[in-house]
């Protein structure tokens, strides 16, 4: 194997794979970059078993051959080059490089020794906007549970075509709050509804950052699903998944369609006045009181700790329907607000013991439900 390219396109396609990396451990090639020179160009490889990223590098190449590469060093070594062409042969087992007055000799592994990546079967893909993929996601993804009491709800739900929503609606739940998203698309060849795990759904989050800020100018990205799999592709990046099993709860049957109250305010003063009262609550429980007055057109929002104190803020808002009261978890609040777009945002609630809704005042594609703390 010997090719040459330039430092950026090398280091750019490290940085695309870094994610699924894992550390040195019982199985040490899961810490490789799998290297792969071809006819037609260059590819780096990285799986962590459950998913596995591809990214394509422009290079010139006089000889074909692949070789795994401990991946974080041939990253952080290719970062601190200054030069702008990198030459790369394969000498026996190790990697060669050479970069201006820089070389180096990174000891590589057999490619047999590399886990078996499969590859998608593609048939027809779904195409959908990137950049507003890329947001739907990142807005449901704060909703994802963390731990794995429920396997299910620790990825985010993804529906086509469905009875709910011609379009595309994403949705997440942890059990303490709910968030969905639709979009709208192109109509498909046929519906699809899975589960994608959390961190794939973060993955394919930065990975469409990362291909933005490299000058990617493609508009959609294609998804391929299969049984228990989904695939993309995004200018030179690839990536394939396994899905998670089960069925997703029904959890629209949650989201209140009649309301009591409805308050709009501003979001960045909420957020901070939310701040604040965060500073006295109770850890663990993070409570804080949303005192909605009506008549005086005002949102107070308090909490008291027996360790710090007690606190009070008052927001200006827009009131319309009767007073009301709930008590909220303050990170819940403020992770719900920063998904919304706009500057202004509206409070939908019935009382203390049903869920309230966030949603921005102008969009209505993304609602956030946040289950009240029982007093």
């Amino acid at each position: 194997m010997k090719f040459s390219c330039t430092r950026d396109n090398l280091s750019t396609a490290l940085a695309v794979v870094s994610g699924v990396l894992g550390k040195p451990g019982h199985l040490p090639i899961l810490s490789s970059v799998l290297l792969e020179a071809t006819e037609t160009g260059v590819r780096l490889r990285a799986t962590d078993l459950e998913m596995a990223i591809t990214a394509q590098v422009r290079a010139r190449v006089e000889s074909v051959g692949v070789e795994a590469v401990p991946g974080k060093t041939m990253a952080d070594f290719v970062n601190l080059l200054s030069a702008n062409q990198i030459d790369i042969e394969l000498v026996e087992n190790e990697i060669k490089i050479i970069c201006g007055t820089s070389s180096a000799k990174i000891k590589g592994t057999s490619a047999d020794e590399f886990p078996v990546i499969p590859d998608m079967e593609e048939g027809q893909p779904y195409l959908l906007p990137a950049d507003k993929f890329r947001q739907a996601l990142s807005q449901t993804l704060v909703a994802v549970a963390r731990n794995e009491i429920r396997p299910e709800l620790t990825g985010v739900y993804l529906a086509i075509g469905s009875e709910r929503y011609e379009g595309l609606v994403l949705a997440a739940t942890d059990s303490y709050r709910l968030a969905e998203k639709r979009l709208k698309t192109e109509p498909y060849h046929e519906p699809v509804t899975c589960i994608v795990p959390g961190r794939t759904v973060a993955e394919i989050v930065r990975l469409i950052s990362t291909a933005r800020a490299v000058g990617v100018v493609e508009e959609n990205i294609r998804l391929w699903f299969s049984k228990n799999q989904i695939g993309l592709k995004f200018g030179m990046i690839e990536m394939v998944s396994r899905l998670l099993e089960g069925s997703y709860p029904d959890y629209a049957q949650i989201i209140p369609t009649q309301f009591c109250t409805s308050v709009s305010f501003p979001i960045e003063v909420f957020v901070k006045k939310v701040r604040a009262a965060s500073l006295f609550t109770t850890a663990g429980v993070n409570a804080v009181v949303v005192d909605v007055k009506a008549e005086v057109g005002v949102v107070c929002l308090s909490s008291t700790s027996t360790q710090t104190g007690e606190q009070t803020g008052e927001v200006e808002a827009k009131v319309e329907g009767q007073e009301n009261s709930i008590l909220l978890n303050h990170k819940y609040i403020i992770d719900g607000l920063q998904q919304l777009e706009g500057e202004e945002a509206v409070l939908q609630m019935n009382s203390g013991d049903a869920p309230c809704v966030f949603r921005g005042k102008e969009d209505t594609s993304y609602v956030y439900i946040v289950m009240p703390i029982r007093q």
